[in-house]
């Protein structure tokens, strides 16, 4: 019973009250000792009691007891949740006070020390992220809790054991689907902990299903309407996306883009917006400026661009735009988000140039937007939104440049109507300093890398009063620089100044005739002369340099068509009134200024106060190409410019050589391709010739294979009464017979002698063929392929010749003895054919070993060669034709010897009706045979 006394703080009359340590070091031995689940569960839930009053003492002894408690009695979920919260308030301090800062800072470093012991042991962080698939709602919210204090404080850390445990991710994503809601709003709070700078962890839960779970959740809570649930969903959501091109991809590819419209429908009736939707829309549009940032890659943040237009979101954000009764602060936060949605992109840059405001008469809405940048009385973020705005309209926006400089220019001014132009010229020159710059910066974004409007902005002419003549834009600007004492009643001086020199500096560079325009006026090189030869404070030594920038740039892009300011003579006069080191340690401050580093961050213009606007980003990246050529220009003298020049001329030399070798090279490029076309279509005719005289082959084996036949037939017959039959024939039919077999006779030598001349066509072919495999490694393949057709042709024209000697010799004279060469001499002249025909080859294959070994020596003769192609190119037509000839003529002479077998078929069924007998040719070989054999006999016997 004194344990529970010590508990609840009632002792017994006269014995002394013990201290919290001792009381704290009893429940841990109680809760280390104690067999019983009941006596643990109720140290433990005393411990959790004095965990928040005795925070040190409570983390230092019981720590160790509360893990074991953890890990040992995990049958019992209450016990596990005394234990859970009792570790969430020794790491996390008490949150419902309000200590002093010292206090506050005390706290922090003790629960960063009871963090650091927790995850000393990694199991325990794997230990509680398995204790989270507990559904019991007193385990897992504590759990949810602790594990949100361990991120909070020691955050990389934990973040590393999470990422190696298994399905640990997997085990926190789960809570998003928890239908208590205070574990899912609580499970939101782990995951923004735990996704907050990890690129990994963010690319884990974006795979695990997150982005559909936490839109639907937004769109349960009533987005941009909702509570603080849709703000914690939406921060989330900008860890996972905000520097992650993975993620913005796999969101991009979900089609989760057209999901967001739906965040940006509002209402008719804007009078009514609480802090809590200013928030949640806020989120909502750094979201979709997340998808579509400068920073991002171009591909990317194009294709983002491109879905946010077709899915109507662009449209629904200049809704938004050019609503009425918008906080200031969601209006600014919508123009930055159209800017960067239009900036780069022709589609959306059309569209926002065609958007009116719901005015009467409508106006456009980049006239209003304009508008609300030269008024000195709107907000200075507002204003400087509105120029980032104007100035991602004209990014890579030639067709916008020109419709702004257009409004400029006489021809096209409307004086019913309030133009862009005139807009500008009046922020230009106007009394408000941020007005002049952020006028002149946004036409200087109209003349960015555009010489046209360059030029065409020369036109402009202004009547600066009247009975006094218009002067030029151009002009109008160097006058008001020159008037100092102008400058000096209007307060911020160096803005204008710096605005002014900017404009100009974008304007005459790379533009020749400008700068041509800006030197003609005899004032302007005197009055920059003047201030950069000037002692002045630490202010004016930025328009000093933005005058030696301007001075460099006329020297630099002068085309010396002014005889009183050329190159040479301008830096003779900077070495006289400057000098050049002078000149040069001027022009390097401005790269050296503060403002100018932050404004080369980022295109947005982030300004904290409306003096620090002195610098253009895209004005920063001029500099920096325009310095290094500047510094060179001048410190050069004129020996080293001769130099140069003639070093230019001799590289310009060299070009025009190198041009006229790549044009040569690009002719024989053509050359060769012709040839491989060539030789490609000899390629196809000698597989054209080669099915053919694969046909002839065919047919011929056919005719072999009948001739057997015949001989095998005639083989059967007797010569009985051959004489008889013989000398039965009357004297007319045997001449006659004997005439018709002379005239087959001739047919026969006629057709050999056009094979004979078919072949030697074929031969210069295949030599012409030689020719051109010298320029074409393809053309060796087709030279194989004519000798293979060439040596085809030879077999079948010998065997095309056996057989008209067989043939012949059938039909001799009757009664002479028939005796025709055997199958086994053909076997052999074949096989002689075909060992010279693989001498032939090897042969050939020497001479392309010998070829390529002299590839080298062909490519240095091939220029020679060209101009011989011509020539082989007819004489390759005509050899095509003769050879297109001869094939035709092959035919027919295939069908020659067609008809002439048909003739002698038919001489042979003529001389059988007169009762010829005719044997065939092996039948007379056996009998020879047989004969030869009986003489042999006879001679043994003797």
């Amino acid at each position: 019973m004194n344990y529970i006394w010590e508990v609840v703080g009632r002792q017994p009359t006269g014995q002394q009250q013990p201290s919290g340590a001792d009381t704290i070091q009893k429940l841990c031995d109680r809760v280390a000792s104690s067999t019983l689940l009941e006596d643990r569960r109720d140290a433990v839930r005393a411990l959790k009691s004095l965990s928040k009053k005795y925070r040190m003492e409570v983390g230092t002894m019981a720590m160790d007891h509360l893990v074991r408690i953890l890990q040992s009695d995990r049958t019992d979920t209450e016990i596990l949740g005394y234990a859970l919260d009792t570790l969430y308030n020794i790491v996390c301090s008490d949150e419902e006070e309000e200590p002093e800062e010292s206090q506050q800072k005390q706290e922090d470093d003790l629960g960063a020390q009871f963090t650091e012991k927790f995850i000393g042991d990694p199991d325990n962080i794997t230990l509680l992220l398995a204790l989270l698939e507990e559904f019991d709602f007193h385990v897992r919210w504590p759990g949810v809790k602790l594990l949100t204090a361990l991120l909070k404080s020691q955050c990389a850390p934990v973040q590393s054991i999470v990422l190696v445990s298994p399905m640990g991710v997997s085990r926190l994503m789960d809570l998003l689907a928890d239908s208590r809601e205070v574990i899912r709003n609580d499970g939101l709070l782990l995951l923004q902990q735990l996704t907050k700078g990890n690129t990994a962890i963010q690319k884990i839960v974006a795979f695990e299903n997150a982005f559909e779970r936490l839109l639907e959740i937004i769109t349960e809570e009533g987005s941009s309407d909702g509570g603080i649930v849709v703000e914690d969903c939406l921060l989330l959501l900008l860890n996972l996306l905000k520097n992650n091109s993975s993620n913005q991809n796999f969101f991009k590819e979900g089609s989760y883009i057209q999901k967001m419209k739906s965040w940006f429908e509002v209402g008719d009736d804007n009078s009514g917006w609480s802090a809590q939707k200013v928030t949640n829309l806020h989120l909502m549009l750094q979201l979709v400026r997340v998808m579509v940032s400068p920073v991002n890659a171009p591909g990317a943040t194009a294709s983002c661009q491109k879905a946010m237009f077709q899915c109507g979101l662009l449209q629904q954000l200049c809704t938004i735009l050019m609503a009425t009764g918008v906080p200031a602060d969601i209006l600014t936060e919508t123009i930055n988000t159209v800017s960067e949605v239009i900036r780069g992109s022709e589609v959306n840059q059309d569209y926002f140039a065609s958007v009116n405001a719901p005015s009467n008469p409508p106006r456009p809405a980049i006239v209003v937007l304009l508008m609300s940048m030269v008024n000195e009385r709107q907000p200075f973020v507002l204003r400087c939104a509105v120029l980032y705005c104007f100035q991602c309209f004209l990014y890579k926006n030639q067709k916008g440049q020109g419709e702004i400089v257009a409004t400029l220019l006489p021809s096209t001014i409307d004086a019913s109507s309030v133009s862009a132009g005139q807009l500008l010229c009046g922020g230009l020159f106007s009394a408000d300093s941020l007005s002049n710059w952020c006028a002149a910066v946004a036409l200087a974004h109209a003349l960015q890398d555009n010489l046209t409007q360059k030029e065409q902005l020369l036109r402009v002419q202004l009547a600066t009063s009247l009975g006094k003549p218009p002067v030029s834009l151009l002009q109008q600007c160097t006058n008001i620089l020159s008037q100092g004492d102008k400058l000096e009643r209007r307060g911020s001086r160096v803005q204008t100044k710096v605005g002014l020199l900017m404009l100009l500096c974008t304007w005459i560079s790379n533009c020749p005739i400008a700068v041509m325009h800006f030197l003609h006026n005899q004032d302007n090189v005197p009055f920059l002369t003047g201030q950069i030869s000037e002692n002045l404070g630490e202010d004016e030594r930025l328009v000093q340099g933005l005058c030696a920038l301007l001075l460099g740039i006329c020297i630099y892009y002068n085309d010396n068509s002014l005889e009183n300011y050329t190159k040479e003579k301008l830096k003779q006069l900077i070495e006289k009134r400057i000098g050049k080191e002078n000149f040069v340690e001027k022009l390097g401050f401005i790269t050296k200024h503060e403002l100018y580093s932050r404004a080369a961050q980022k295109p947005q213009p982030a300004f904290s106060a409306p003096e620090h606007m002195l610098f253009d980003h895209e004005f920063t990246k001029l500099i920096k190409e325009l310095e290094g050529m500047i510094t060179k220009a001048v410190l050069k003298s004129s020996e080293d410019e001769k130099k140069e020049e003639e070093v230019k001329k001799t590289l310009e030399q060299h070009d025009s050589i190198i041009t006229q070798y790549k044009e040569l090279i690009r002719e024989q490029d053509c050359q060769i391709t012709e040839l491989k076309e060539q030789v490609a279509s000899l390629s196809s005719q000698s597989e054209t010739l080669q099915n053919t005289v694969t046909q002839q082959f065919s047919q011929i084996q056919q005719h072999r294979d009948q001739y057997n036949i015949l001989k095998l037939k005639l083989g059967t017959e007797q010569f009985s009464g051959k004489d008889s039959h013989v000398n039965g024939l009357q004297p007319e039919e045997r001449s006659q017979l004997r005439e018709q077999l002379e005239e087959l006779q001739r047919q026969n030598q006629l057709l050999q002698t056009q094979l004979t001349d078919r072949d030697s066509l074929i031969t210069s072919l295949v030599r012409e063929c030689v020719c051109v495999s010298r320029l074409s490694e393809r053309a060796v393949v087709c030279l194989q392929e004519v000798e293979l057709l060439r040596a085809q042709l030879q077999s079948q024209s010998a065997e095309i010749t056996e057989l008209q000697r067989e043939k012949q010799e059938l039909l001799r004279a009757p009664d002479a003895t028939v005796r025709g060469p055997g199958e086994d001499r053909v076997c052999v002249e074949l096989e002689s054919r075909l060992s010279a025909q693989t001498a032939e080859a090897q042969k050939l294959k020497e001479e392309v070993q010998a070829l390529l070994e002299r590839k080298e020596v062909m490519e240095k003769e091939l220029a020679s060669a060209s101009s011989t192609a011509a020539v082989m190119q007819t004489e390759k037509s005509q050899l095509q034709q003769e050879l297109q000839e001869s094939k035709k003529e092959q035919d027919d002479l295939l069908m020659l010897l067609a008809d002439q077998d048909q003739k002698i078929l038919s001489l042979k069924h003529r001389l059988k009706g007169l009762g010829e007998t005719i044997e065939d040719e092996d039948d007379l070989d056996a009998r020879d045979q047989s004969d030869d054999d009986d003489d042999d006999e006879e001679e043994c016997d003797e």
